[in-house]
């Protein structure tokens, strides 16, 4: 799919209706849209994000994120969008409109599709969102909205138009996407492995195999015993029942998520006002401590998560004694296994041997004596095994297999091992260290910011005080309660793993006694084939985005050669996903030791592989484009990344810094359309519209003062 042209309405900067054709033609598919900083480009790009996704936009970025919780909650952040000008007109509305090209409609043939969404500092509450399909409402949009949960407006777009898990691949400032290279932490690279899942198909494998496999499981109540029937749809109604609570609770913590923003808002208004009143520090000493508070905040909030997932390791490390003799048992059984097969193969080639003897006989005219017949057979199987077969043990009589374990298993019950003797203590140390020197750094800048406040008794200061303490108080309140909500989640998915266990046994129990009509058979045959599907295309996939990766980094870098292998990791249940870089020695590369132009290069290759291996075309916005790369890697980047990363391309560039004169001439043999965003007063900016060969003179033209 393509965007037509987009149409802001007071919005921010964008003072009345403001509209920008962004078709590209055939062969060039770059369109430039520049400006000055704070005239509007950065405001342009979250128009879009906010467009297609509203409250949840601080899922695209973390910039988003910070801008709603510094603002005291969505609320307050979207409610100041309306542009200035217009409002002291008494306009109350402003919107932006987004009509898409080309849309993949499943059953529903459409030429454009229109996406508004509103939102009325008076009468709203909620943004508003408009889906029209070729002008019209459709009925697609009233069938997907699900009662009491979402609208279908909403669920269109995330079905249809790009899942909100895949939109940081589509929406990126290139400055800033240099932290993809920085991921390292295992929440992060949980949320990131999400978004790859989805950009890369492989979840809508996974929901189909699901379908399948909740169709299967009507057929088999059909031939359970009374008793099968009511405990499978017992286990299917309580994973349902706990799916619910989940998706309630964070609700709720959504809900409380909110109310803290808010909270920290007031808090940190009063807090400036003591200050103030106290004389004792400036507004600039008061916002770096701030910041540095935050940050550690973050830190520790991430620590705390590393720690968490160390955790789970305990109960195995104090059982270590039960895991060696789970260990030397698995030995035993390989070994047995593999003893009892040679062993056999002994006595299958023995038995061979002596009845081709046995063969031979009928040929021998002479008698043989039944006793001395039975000598020479046992001397050959004696001296067969002792010559040939020496290194077979004997096998004691009696052995009982306990685990059974399958390779796959027994490979990972070897990997936790390995990890709780050689990493899991100074990696749990390390942590360790980290967040006690985080609290005490924390603590510190508290304490400072607490002195600054103004000591007089006086009741206006009386009075903030108080204020401020129950608004911290609720702040620390919320936090214990969204830990403990948390907590709730994580004791219920549990407990929904526990139940799937469980179904999973009463399946191949009723499996193993039914028998199976002509549809089942065919449902249960597309279940295997699903199966073999996703584990064959994980794997396709994975060896693809590394080869992908590699060949991109190796077109980006100037140093060829740097990078000989990209490794991709990706665990069975898929939640967890890492991207190594090997160099010609096959040693890791230490992603943090490369320059900020290489993390660019890195992560401007990884998002040009998953592009490409995804299903998903749409365009691809980016904002400060070549900001920290030198003369080489710019050429290479415009030559190659910009012009193959998408049918259609959007750049945000500041002229003569983000993008120079001769970087121009290299970009512009693809680039359809030009525009500058042209302001007109401190509350107002338009796009202006030039030939493409001549964005540089129009710029200067325009700002030649």
């Amino acid at each position: 799919m393509v965007i037509k042209e987009i149409e802001l309405n007071n919005f921010r900067i964008y003072k009345g209706n403001n509209k920008i054709n962004l078709l590209p033609d055939n062969s060039r598919n770059i369109i430039i849209v520049s400006g000055k900083n704070g005239f509007g480009k950065t405001t342009f790009l979250m128009s879009l994000v906010w467009c297609l996704y509203g409250r949840q936009m601080e899922k695209v970025d973390e910039l988003y994120q910070k801008e709603i919780v510094d603002k005291g909650g969505y609320g307050k952040y979207i409610g100041n969008t309306l542009n200035r000008l217009a409002k002291t007109e008494g306009e109350t509305k402003f919107s932006i409109s987004i009509t898409f090209k080309d849309v993949k409609i499943p059953e529903i043939t459409c030429n454009e599709v229109k996406i508004t969404r509103t939102f009325d500092i008076v009468a709203s509450t909620n943004d508003k969102v408009e889906v029209l399909i070729d002008g019209y409402q459709n009925q697609l949009i009233q069938d997907l909205t699900t009662e009491g949960k979402q609208d279908g407006e909403e669920i269109f777009i995330r079905d249809f138009i790009l899942p909100i898990e895949v939109a940081k691949f589509f929406f990126f400032d290139a400055e800033k996407i240099v932290s993809l290279a920085e991921i390292n932490s295992l929440e992060q690279r949980r949320i990131l492995s999400k978004a790859y899942t989805e950009v890369l198909g492989i979840k809508k494998y996974e929901d189909l195999k699901d379908q399948l496999e909740n169709i299967q499981d009507e057929y088999r109540k059909k031939s359970a015993k009374p008793q099968e029937k009511v405990e499978f749809n017992q286990i299917k109604t309580n994973i349902e029942n706990k799916q619910i609570s989940i998706d309630d609770i964070n609700n709720k913590i959504l809900e409380l998520t909110q109310e803290k923003n808010e909270k920290q808002s007031e808090s940190k208004e009063i807090q400036m006002k003591l200050i103030q009143e106290g004389n004792m520090m400036t507004l600039e000493q008061l916002n770096e401590l701030r910041t540095n508070e935050k940050e550690l905040s973050e830190k520790i909030l991430d620590l705390q998560n590393d720690i968490k997932g160390l955790f789970d390791l305990i109960p195995f490390g104090l059982a270590g004694e039960t895991l060696m003799n789970v260990s030397t048992q698995l030995d035993n059984e390989k070994n047995y296994k593999e003893n009892k097969y040679k062993q056999e193969d002994v006595k299958i080639k023995t038995t061979h041997i002596l009845n081709d003897i046995e063969a031979e006989k009928k040929n021998y005219k002479g008698i043989i004596e039944t006793g001395i017949r039975d000598f020479y057979e046992d001397q050959i199987k004696k001296l067969i095994k002792k010559y040939f077969f020496s290194d077979i043990p004997e096998l004691p009589s009696i052995f009982e297999p306990l685990h059974d374990f399958s390779d796959t298993q027994t490979n990972e019950l070897n990997a936790l091992m390995k990890n709780l003797k050689h990493t899991f203590r100074v990696e749990f140390t390390k942590l360790n260290d980290s967040y006690l020197r985080s609290k005490g750094d924390i603590d510190s800048i508290r304490r400072k910011i607490r002195m600054a406040e103004k000591d007089a008794e006086d009741d206006y200061i009386a009075s903030l005080r108080d204020a401020k303490k129950h608004l911290d108080d609720r702040i620390f309140s919320i936090d214990k309660n969204i830990y403990d909500l948390s907590e709730e989640i994580g004791g219920l998915k549990n407990e929904i793993k526990t139940l799937k266990q469980r179904q999973e046994e009463l399946r191949k129990k009723i499996d193993d006694s039914r028998h199976y009509s002509e549809k089942d058979k065919k449902t249960q045959e597309l279940i295997s084939q699903l199966k073999d599907f996703v584990k064959e295309f994980k794997i396709t996939t994975k060896k693809k985005l590394e080869e992908n990766i590699l060949n991109e980094l190796n077109i980006l870098m100037h140093k060829k050669g740097f990078i000989k292998k990209v490794a991709v990791d990706i665990n069975q249940t898929g939640d967890d996903v890492d991207i190594n870089l090997f160099d010609a020695r096959n040693e890791k590369i230490d992603k943090g030791s490369l320059s900020m132009g290489e993390r660019q290069m890195y992560a401007s290759a990884l998002l040009k592989s998953l592009v490409d291996e995804s299903d998903i075309e749409f365009p691809v916005f980016i904002d400060s484009p070549m900001q920290k790369f030198d003369k080489e890697h710019a050429e290479n980047v415009i030559k190659e990344f910009y012009p193959n990363v998408s049918k259609q391309v959007i750049l945000f560039p500041l002229i003569h810094k983000e993008l120079t004169e001769n970087e121009y001439e290299l970009l512009k043999l693809n680039v359809s359309r030009a525009y500058i965003i042209h302001n007109i007063n401190i509350d107002s900016s338009q796009f202006v519209e030039t030939d493409q060969n001549s964005l540089i003179k129009k710029y200067e033209e325009l700002y030649a003062n």
